[in-house]
């Protein structure tokens, strides 16, 4: 989600299952996944855009899920599981609308754009 997020998490009854996640990094970059997990069916989708009021309105956008097994595990643990582990420059939404920040300096500190940036490096 790029901008101000008016999503609520940890509203009990509306979103208590809901986590928001901010990463403040080195690139002004974001991936487009939606993740949903309902009682053990996982579905992972792709999406063309930022999804706001102006992309919604005046352009045509699309989601669409990602099924093939191989090419879903990459976008999952590279799209979007290493940055919900990122430790270092993550905040998290809280139910009253403040950020915490999700900081834990140690000897397995993870910044999910470093780790990515270390990645490339080797396949490049």
């Amino acid at each position: 989600m790029r901008g101000i997020c008016a999503l609520r998490p940890g509203l009990s009854g509306v979103s208590e299952n809901i986590r928001v996640r901010s990463i403040v990094g080195r690139f002004l970059e974001h991936t487009r996944i939606f993740y949903f997990l309902n009682d053990g069916d996982s579905q992972l989708f792709g999406s063309s855009a930022d999804w706001m009021n102006r992309n919604f309105f005046r352009r045509v956008e699309a989601a669409f899920p990602i099924l093939d097994t191989k090419l879903r595990e990459r976008v999952f643990q590279e799209g979007l599981n290493i940055y919900l582990n990122d430790n270092a420059q993550a905040w998290q939404l809280q139910s009253d609308g403040s950020y915490k920040r999700v900081r834990q300096w140690n000897q397995n500190t993870r910044i999910a754009q470093q780790l990515l940036l270390e990645e490339l490096s080797v396949l490049g």
